[in-house]
């Protein structure tokens, strides 16, 4: 038997950055909980609203499943004494398991050694009905409330005041108490178009019922609504919405009962940088921005309200009223900084501390002005408009407008940059200095862009490794994990062809570190050459692909990429698994011998067979191919080369002794396996393609 279930938690408003995430834990907690009991359900739906967070749940058992309980007590010599009585021991697993002492000499079983009192029974499995209340209450309390409050004289803890609580098992309303509140089947609509209480008389029936009062619990569907709402306002006045996914998932959590209106504002505003207008917009008004065919920004907006007016033309007035000062303090911002140059700001950066033991900013300026120039040459960038980029990277950040819209850093410094007279490369340098920002951004499309951001990035890296404060678990204050993904991303995807112990090194000599130098920059390149990891398990290569070719230590990214391209790629080959095994039994053979040295060339006259010799000519054959290969980085090529090794290694195992009697010869052995391991290490360890199961 089983019935629809529902709880639905009324507050007032939720904080909408956060609204989507409380709903789905909310409705995982409840789920799990379920499953822990071992209550069947058929489907789970979450409603998430700006005043409501609610989980339905279709066909849930009504009851948690009988369970076969064994018992086992004392032995049957502790449980009765000579004379047949029970023992103290006996009545005590009597009293235990609610049993008569005189029925325990029934109730002897042997356990596979030895006669024991046992008792079998079955738990009648518990009404779902009461554990609803504490499976709602714990999940409630397990949510991610970094900062929970209380309201009137409650002491309960949530992140907004709770307002009621409803419960619904079947038909019947279940009253339990929630965050200091009894539940009950009363709902509330919304907040204007909507008064009183609603009955919800089925858990069926909620999501009609609270459309019905003019909410639209559905997220997903609210979100859409939104969406196609947008889209068709903007075409309406033959432009094109331009939606920000993570606006619009705010303004979704913002409305329960969506209303799009487009609204206009003076043409004189787009004066102004359209990035600085579309950031005032989205950030003070929650708006989406209206662009015509060519991606030029048009003086329009599109809100959407929460409400159904009588009279939508006094809505929209209203938000033009908002908007206008909004822009026209943008608009102050810009012409007031337009009145100093990015060289004169620069100075103001000596009194804004980048790190107490790593200086200010206007040090860490100096530093990547120099990095950036070492990296230059590398990148294809001019050596002198990398410095000067470097130089002005940071002058925006003490500007009115950044100070006002701090994610318009580097997009108002490219603005500055042009209107100072600056080389055009370094004004979209100061642009693309914080490409990419996040997984799946675009990387710097200049050179002088990659490499002021590569200095960028470099410069944080060393400098934080070097003062030992390393990220540890989630903590990461200064995105030094992002800081090394976009390191490899610019390099690996601009084939930037660059030793980072290079580039770590000239990172060091700006900080001027002196006796931690080294062992600083070999931990900033492993942790770097580290995130490659993740990089490769994200495209499905195997770990241990990319184990193969970090066995190398290398410290070139483009170069570990492509042999780690090569090596998944050669690791689907026939002949892959019986390499990687015969490289796995060198290794081992070899690794018995301890520190001993082997010669650099095999004596063909200690061979004992044709085996050896075959091995031998093949290895000195492959060796002439592959040097050029090597050389071009054609790592694919290498290992179709080598995979052609497989007869001869499979032969050489079969029929020659390694570990000969003769020192001479297992001497000699010894070194052609070593030429062997040699020849695959020219590329990677395939040792490390052998999983251990």
């Amino acid at each position: 038997m089983s019935k629809d279930f529902l709880v639905e938690i009324g507050t007032e408003e939720l904080p909408p950055k956060v609204l989507r995430q409380l709903s789905e834990t909310f409705a995982e907690g409840i789920t799990q909980r379920l499953k822990d009991q071992q209550l069947g359900f058929s489907a789970m739906t979450a409603y998430a609203a700006p005043r409501r967070l609610a989980v339905l749940i279709t066909d849930l058992a009504e009851q948690t499943p009988d369970q076969d309980v064994v018992s086992w007590g004392p032995p049957s010599k502790v449980a009765f004494g000579a004379d047949g009585a029970p023992t103290k021991a006996a009545e005590a697993f009597a009293r235990k398991n609610g049993l008569e002492v005189a029925a325990l000499s029934e109730l002897i079983e042997n356990d596979g050694q030895q006669d024991k009192l046992c008792v079998r029974q079955t738990l009648v499995g518990s009404n779902t009905e009461s554990l609803l209340g504490d499976i709602i209450n714990q999940s409630l309390g397990a949510l991610p409330i970094p900062k929970p409050m209380r309201w009137g004289r409650s002491r309960q803890e949530f992140v907004r005041p709770v307002q009621w609580a409803l419960v619904l098992f079947g038909a019947k309303t279940i009253e339990t108490s929630i965050l200091g509140l009894t539940s009950s089947n009363l709902s509330r609509g919304h907040r204007f178009h909507s008064s009183g209480t609603i009955q919800i008389t089925s858990p069926r029936a909620y999501r009609d019922a609270l459309y019905n009062a003019f909410v639209m619990v559905d997220f997903a569907e609210r979100r859409e609504l939104i969406r196609q709402g947008v889209i068709e306002a903007a075409k309406s006045a033959n432009g094109q919405a331009v939606i920000d996914e993570d606006l619009l998932e705010e303004v979704t959590s913002l409305n329960e009962w969506p209303v799009p209106l487009m609204g206009r504002f003076e043409e004189h505003f787009l004066n102004v940088p359209a990035e600085a207008l579309i950031s005032s917009m989205a950030q003070h008004q929650k708006y989406f921005h209206v662009v015509d065919s060519d991606n030029q920004l048009l003086p329009l907006f599109i809100t959407v309200a929460n409400i159904v007016s009588r009279d939508p033309q006094q809505v929209i007035d209203g938000n033009e009223r908002v908007i206008r000062p909004r822009l026209a303090d943008a608009a102050f911002f810009y012409n007031t900084d337009l009145k100093s140059t990015l060289e004169a700001r620069r100075e103001a950066l000596r009194k804004i501390i980048f790190q107490s033991k790593l200086g200010s900013v206007y040090d860490k300026t100096a530093r990547v002005s120099e990095l950036a120039k070492v990296l230059a040459p590398f990148v294809g960038a001019d050596i002198a408009t990398a410095g000067r980029a470097g130089e002005l990277c940071k002058s925006d950040l003490v500007s009115e407008m950044v100070g006002e819209f701090d994610d318009l850093q580097g997009v108002m410094g490219r603005y500055y940059a042009l209107n100072d007279g600056e080389d055009e490369a370094v004004a979209e340098a100061l642009l693309e200095q914080y490409l990419p920002r996040f997984a799946g951004d675009s990387i710097p499309t200049s050179a002088t862009g990659a490499a002021l951001a590569l200095a960028d990035r470099l410069d944080t890296l060393v400098g934080i490794f070097s003062i030992g404060q390393l990220p540890s678990g989630s903590r990461d204050p200064f995105a030094l994990r992002r800081a090394s993904l976009g390191i490899l991303r610019i390099i690996i995807e601009r084939n930037i062809d660059m030793d980072l112990n290079l580039a770590i090194a000239a990172a060091a000599r700006q900080l001027a570190l002196t006796e931690t130098s080294d062992d600083t920059c070999k931990q900033v390149l492993t942790y770097v050459v580290e995130r490659l990891k993740s990089w490769y398990r994200d495209d499905n290569i195997a770990p241990e692909v990319f184990a193969s070719v970090a066995a190398l230590e290398l410290s070139n990214p483009l170069d570990i990429d492509a042999r780690v391209k090569a090596v998944d790629q050669f690791s689907r080959a026939p002949e892959a698994v019986a390499l990687a095994s015969a490289n796995k039994r060198v290794l081992n053979i070899l690794a018995k011998q301890g520190d001993m040295e082997f010669g650099s060339k095999v004596d063909p006259s200690l061979f004992e067979g044709q085996q050896e010799s075959l091995l031998a000519s093949e290895i000195e054959r492959l060796n002439k191919i592959i040097v050029p290969l090597v050389a071009e980085r054609d790592y694919m090529a290498v290992l179709s080369a080598l995979a052609t090794l497989r007869d001869p290694v499979d032969a050489f195992f079969e029929g020659v002794m390694v570990m000969a009697e003769d020192e001479t010869v297992r001497n000699n052995r010894l070194g052609l396996l070593y030429s062997l391991r040699q020849l695959f290490l020219n590329v990677a360890d395939i040792s490390h393609l052998v999983v251990s199961k």
